[in-house]
């Protein structure tokens, strides 16, 4: 049970959301957007998170929504991950997603909250990074749609009051060439040691890593390493390890040093994968 009560409103519109929000802000209470709420129950009940005021997303059109339109993929916000993970439409998103918590926890779990969740892991922001995804945020100027790579620093970079309505990804990249692999120590509903998402485009490897620090993050300077093909491919790794935008984790889950040989033989075989008797050896 979480150890506190708030207020619950389910707004018709984004315009309704946001104005409700900033009324909650000026009566100084603490609102909350919630998606799947699976985040709210769980750091509620650890006294992680605290909300007064919870504005339920799910009543507004299209945030729940996925499907095709012109050259794009309209993923909503409030879309499941098993609704995402079912549909194949993304096969890369679909797999990763599939490796999250379990079914009955996906269910629930929303892909913007997944993606903005305060846990640090968010694995299904690796494919919208590396498809040059849009996402469409909702705020006081209206639905804006920004490129990933521009508002994503370690977590999306909003603003207070914002929300993650929508993603767009256009439809090519549904169909490249990818590899998607997490790797665990523990168990198999287990948090990752590291997650790998990457996909071939132009002959040339894209990739994106979760576990390994602090963030998620795609690393355009471990890319140009990794496609040199003048190195062989266990070159190709070890130096692209050099341009990792962060500290490694050391925790419970698995030293800086064994995280880093997981992730270079996951590598390794990501390459091989995607790159065939092209690779070398």
């Amino acid at each position: 049970m979480i150890p506190f009560n708030f207020q619950y409103i389910k707004p018709k519109t984004i315009q309704e959301a946001i104005e409700q929000y900033n009324v909650f802000k000026n009566q100084e209470k603490k609102p909350f957007y919630m998606s799947g709420g699976t985040e709210l129950i769980t750091l509620g009940r650890l006294n992680v998170l605290y909300t007064n005021a919870v504005i339920d997303l799910k009543g507004i059109p299209d945030y729940s929504s996925m499907f095709f339109h012109e050259q794009y993929l309209y993923i909503g916000g409030g879309t499941p991950l098993t609704t995402i993970e079912d549909s194949n439409a993304f096969p890369l998103l679909g797999q990763t997603v599939s490796e999250i918590a379990d079914r009955t926890a996906r269910n629930k779990i929303t892909l913007a909250g997944n993606i903005c969740a305060q846990i640090f892991y968010r694995e299904a922001v690796l494919p919208l990074l590396i498809s040059d995804s849009y996402i469409g945020i909702a705020g006081s100027e209206g639905l804006i749609y920004h490129p990933i790579n521009n508002i994503f620093n370690e977590q999306l970079q909003l603003q207070d009051g914002q929300f993650v309505f929508a993603i767009l990804i256009e439809k090519l990249y549904t169909t490249l060439p990818f590899v998607t692999i997490k790797k665990r120590r523990q168990w198999y509903n287990g948090y990752p040691l590291v997650t790998v998402a990457a996909i071939k485009k132009d002959q040339e490897i894209r990739l994106a890593i979760s576990g390994l620090c602090a963030f998620p993050f795609r690393s355009l300077e471990m890319e140009k390493v990794l496609n040199d093909k003048s190195l062989s491919i266990e070159e190709r790794v070890k130096e692209s390890l050099g341009f990792i935008p962060g500290p490694v984790l050391d925790d419970v889950e698995g030293s800086a040093d064994y995280r880093l040989f997981v992730l270079k033989n996951t590598m390794i075989d990501i390459i091989y994968e995607l790159e065939g008797d092209q690779g070398g050896r």
